[in-house]
C-alpha cells in the first residue's frame, strides 16, 4: 500500500465553495515531557508552492530544513505556542487548540477558511474549517505548517538544552527518551517540564514522599 502524497484537493474544494485565503494548520509536541507545544499556521501562494513538501515525519532533517527556509520566503506564516504552565493548566489536548488558534490569529492576512490536522476543529477560531485526519500527509497547506511547527520546536529545545544539560533535549525535543528520564533521576524536575505528565508528576510525587 503505497503512502498517501499531499495535494492541494483540499484547498481547491474550498476555492469551489468561494473561500478564497485558506491555510493550514498544525501542531507538533503533544507527547514530549517538557517544552511548549508549537502550532504554525500557513497560507500557501497557489502560484508559488514549495516542491516536495510532505508530512514533517517522512521527511529527511535536511530536506525539512530546506523546505522551512522555502515555506517562509514563499508563503504566510504564523507560529505560536501553550505553554508549560498552559499545558499544566488546562491539558494537553486543550493546549494544542489553543496553540492553533493563536497561529491561525497571526498571520498577516486573516484566514476565511482553515485546514486542521487531526480530529478537532478548535473551537474559538471563528471561521470555517474542517478537521482531515492524517492532513499532514494530504493537504499541501498542513503539511507545510507540520514542517515549520517541528523545525521551530525542535531548534527551540536545542537553545533550551543548553540551559539545562543532561537531560538530551537537543536531540530528543523533550520526549521521555531514556537520557531524558535518566536526566529527570538525576537533575531532577526543571521549571520546563509538564508537572501533569506521568513520568514528571511520579519523580515530584516520590520526591515530596522521601522529604515527608
Amino acid at each position: 500500500m503505497t503512502k498517501p502524497i499531499p495535494d492541494y484537493s483540499f484547498e481547491e474544494a474550498a476555492q469551489r465553495r468561494g473561500y478564497t485565503r485558506i491555510v493550514g494548520v498544525d501542531e507538533v509536541g503533544r507527547g514530549p515531557l517538557a517544552g511548549p507545544v508549537v502550532a504554525a499556521a500557513v497560507w500557501l501562494d497557489p502560484a508559488h508552492i514549495p516542491e516536495g513538501l510532505n508530512d514533517s515525519k517522512a521527511l529527511t532533517a535536511k530536506r525539512r530544513e530546506v523546505l522551512y527556509d522555502e515555506i517562509f520566503t514563499k508563503a504566510d506564516v504564523s507560529i505560536a505556542s501553550c505553554s508549560v504552565e498552559e499545558i499544566d493548566e488546562i491539558n494537553i489536548l486543550q493546549a494544542s487548540l489553543r496553540a492553533m488558534e493563536r497561529a491561525v490569529a497571526g498571520l498577516k492576512v486573516k484566514a476565511d477558511y482553515v485546514l486542521v490536522d487531526g480530529n478537532k476543529v478548535p473551537p474559538a477560531f471563528g471561521l470555517d474549517a474542517e478537521a482531515i485526519v492524517k492532513g499532514d500527509a494530504r493537504s499541501l497547506s498542513i503539511s507545510a505548517a507540520s514542517i515549520v511547527a517541528k523545525i521551530w520546536r525542535d531548534r527551540l529545545m536545542v537553545d533550551l538544552a543548553q540551559q539545562y544539560p543532561g537531560y538530551g533535549w537537543e536531540k530528543n525535543a523533550g520526549y521521555g527518551t531514556k537520557v531524558h528520564l535518566e536526566g529527570l533521576r538525576d537533575f531532577g524536575v526543571t521549571p520546563l517540564h509538564r508537572r501533569s505528565f506521568k513520568p514528571v508528576h511520579n519523580i515530584l510525587y516520590q520526591d515530596k514522599n522521601v522529604s515527608d
